[in-house]
């Protein structure tokens, strides 16, 4: 199930760009005389645009506005990583970002020119691209931009077996930090496209040159090679899958797609951000610490891949036999198979800290969904996120027949050891469509307040299905720049679980949006005016945090309008204007 569907009135823009992992053996279509890249010095990247392919084919579909492409060009990296380290201080303060430079223990950082990155997306303007047709007019120019996190392939057998750098850039308006990177003797994918707005290409054959940005050339020495492409549109007009969520003629993606679990956004091979979306950074100060390069897998830190070496944090599961995505509960078990650990907490114990972010995507919307036909609704999305240092880890016991689940709070030791486990409410069945998993009642809720912001003139959800939807601060300590439940195929259990594990790693934030019944507010009659959508995260205080002083977000809206008519206004949040 998902919650990331489109809304009337409500316009989430999406990324995405990948390809199946490919082996990149050659460039095809250099531009003659293109000048060879100059010696890198040691821990310096090697960058290189390349083309897999000399000609690609893309589908249009009748009913589609226009051709999504994927060219299937890369950036290649060799003699060092490419490493980038982007954050920001509050959302009063601009994106800043930086290269990281390793050669041996030695870490230096290089800056990068302030305001070249405006947000967590990726890198602006990085590939320039004109098409021609068979007459040799220009008919599209356009410029894209690049999110080093969309590793696509090795590029020789000797390169590192894993990427260890996260899997997507961020979308989410309200990003702290994160990092994008690519392996040395890896390539990522260049290709990237924003659904709303396809290329309008007829059916026929095109010429398509690929270049690299100047400034980009420039900054990370770059060759000035210029991929030739011939592309062949075709016209798909059987109808059958060219609907909004058709096919497009896209390759497998090796990153995620936009944000298939809770709504939001996506990015250039992007889930953690859809409503899925970098990171700590190793070698650096509370960084993420990462094992030698060229290992075939990279060790992590302990604690936030505790779930994971114990075999716990993938699905929901304890291993192989529990196909529902149960866990024995420790009732249900012989006193000698009962879980480690003990009842109540001990001092010093790692614990998470989650923290709300602003609403963000703010419209009126009408009936639908379920809602009330003929009343207007507040629609919003809205994210809680965990700071760290240790996982959200809430199992749910079911007894036999019970409606409801028992819900407890996991807690693990710096090496990831289970040293005990204390109630934090319950779970509870969601059947209704769209839904149809266990929801943890004690997460988070939704109120919209008066002008005063004390009286509470709505409210609304307070039970969640928790996933790991958007990279909210990968440079936080012990940040997971990996989670495995990004989505709903990947937590809450089914109808007939007799226990659910759901897990917020470290780093990472849910999004959910307001689309489905009773998670909006109803706003008809309600005067115009100022109002505050406010987010609090723990709010009956069930779940241990090692700070619940950063729980509650506000946002300002302003009502307008007549029923049937309502208008809503959005102020900036500091830098941040995403109404």
């Amino acid at each position: 199930m998902t919650r990331s569907q489109h809304r009337k009135g409500l316009k989430r823009a999406a990324f995405a760009a990948g390809a199946a992992l490919t082996v990149v053996a050659a460039v095809a279509g250099s531009a003659p005389g293109a000048g060879a890249a100059p010696a890198s010095p040691a821990g310096t990247p090697k960058l290189k645009l390349v083309a897999a392919s000399k000609a690609v084919t893309a589908d249009r579909y009748e009913g589609n506005s226009g051709v999504y492409l994927d060219l299937g060009t890369y950036v290649t990296v060799d003699n060092a990583p490419l490493e980038l380290k982007v954050t920001r201080k509050s959302y009063k303060d601009p994106v800043v970002a930086q290269q990281i430079l390793r050669n041996g223990t030695k870490v230096t950082t290089k800056a990068l020119p302030a305001g070249l990155v405006k947000d967590f997306g990726g890198l602006p303007d990085f590939l320039e691209v004109s098409i021609k047709n068979a007459a040799g007019v220009e008919v599209q120019k356009t410029k894209s931009t690049f999110c080093p996190n969309n590793a696509s392939g090795r590029l020789r057998p000797d390169a590192p077996a894993t990427s260890h750098y996260p899997e997507s850039c961020s979308t989410n308006p309200f990003t702290l930090g994160s990092v994008w990177g690519v392996e040395k003797g890896w390539a990522a994918n260049t290709s990237a496209f924003d659904y709303d707005r396809p290329l309008d290409l007829a059916a026929g054959e095109y010429t398509v040159k690929v270049a690299v940005a100047k400034k980009y050339r420039d900054l990370f020495g770059i060759p000035d090679d210029r991929p030739t492409i011939a592309l062949t549109v075709r016209e798909i007009s059987d109808g059958g899958e060219g609907g909004e969520g058709g096919g497009v003629g896209l390759t497998a993606r090796s990153g995620h797609s936009a944000h298939s679990g809770h709504g939001g956004h996506g990015a250039a091979g992007s889930g953690h951000g859809a409503s899925h979306g970098m990171a700590g950074m190793a070698g650096t100060a509370g960084g993420h610490h990462h094992g030698p390069r060229g290992a075939d897998a990279p060790t992590p830190s302990a604690l936030s891949h505790a779930l994971e070496a114990r075999g716990l944090a993938h699905h929901l599961g304890d291993g192989a036999g529990h196909t529902d995505g149960s866990r024995i509960a420790p009732a249900l078990k012989a006193a000698a198979q009962r879980p480690t650990g003990r009842a109540g907490v001990p001092a010093g114990v790692p614990k998470p800290d989650l923290r709300s972010l602003p609403a963000w995507d703010i419209a009126v919307t009408d009936g639908e969904d379920g809602d009330v036909a003929g009343k207007d609704y507040l629609a919003f999305s809205a994210n809680v996120w965990n700071a760290g240092p240790a996982p959200l880890v809430v199992d749910g016991f079911r007894k036999p027949g019970a409606d409801l689940m028992d819900s407890y709070q996991y807690f693990y030791d710096a090496k990831g050891k289970q040293v005990g486990y204390a109630p934090a409410g319950t779970m509870e069945w969601d059947p209704r469509i769209g839904h149809e998993h266990w929801h943890f009642t004690d997460f988070a809720s939704y109120r919209l307040l008066a002008a005063d912001q004390k009286e509470i003139v709505k409210s609304g959800k307070e039970a969640f299905c928790l996933a790991n939807t958007d990279a909210i601060d990968y440079t936080v300590k012990n940040a997971n720049w990996h989670p495995n439940n990004t989505d709903l195929s990947t937590a809450c259990g089914q109808q007939n679980s007799i226990s659910v594990r759901e897990v917020l790693d470290v780093g990472s934030g849910d999004t959910y949006t307001q689309y489905r019944p009773g998670q909006s507010f109803d706003i008809t009659g309600l005067p115009n005016g100022t109002y505050y959508i406010q987010v609090v995260a723990n709010p009956a205080n069930r779940l241990q945090e090692t700070d619940t002083k950063n729980n509650v977000s506000l946002r300002k809206v302003v009502l307008g309008g007549t029923d049937g008519a309502r208008t809503v206004s959005v102020p900036p949040v500091g830098l941040i204007n995403a109404p």
